[in-house]
């Protein structure tokens, strides 16, 4: 197992890592719109989204991978009625590689956000 780290996404909030790498998958902790200087990006869903996917290109990036390897992604987001706006920049990220994907409405994400993402792609 192998432990992936960057200084180009946000830090670890908790006792966790930013990724990690076992049998050939590099599993992502989930990320959110902040900042690597640790600011949350203000603005709507689209604004946070495209935050949380800038961190999730750093880690993948970090671990010799990238967005076309991933095959599966976790979606969390703050508010159902959102879903519309938020994957239209989604597909922007994904739109001829569509990995599978789980996206459910939370009561609450960490530091008040709108959406958190979390991937499992190949290495």
């Amino acid at each position: 197992m192998q432990i992936i780290h960057t200084d180009h996404a946000p830090k670890a909030i908790g006792p966790y890592s930013q990724a990690l790498i076992a049998n050939g998958l590099l599993y992502t902790s989930g990320q959110i719109p902040l900042r690597v200087d640790g600011t949350i990006v203000e603005g709507g869903i689209e604004e946070q989204t495209k935050q949380v996917f800038a961190n999730l290109k750093a880690v993948l990036e970090e671990a010799g991978t990238n967005l076309s390897k991933v095959v599966k992604t976790t979606v969390f987001l703050k508010d159902l009625t959102t879903f519309t706006d938020f994957n239209g920049v989604y597909e922007e990220y994904f739109n001829e590689h569509k990995p599978a994907r789980s996206c459910v409405e939370v009561a609450r994400l960490p530091k008040d956000v709108l959406v958190e993402i979390e991937c499992i792609a190949i290495v």
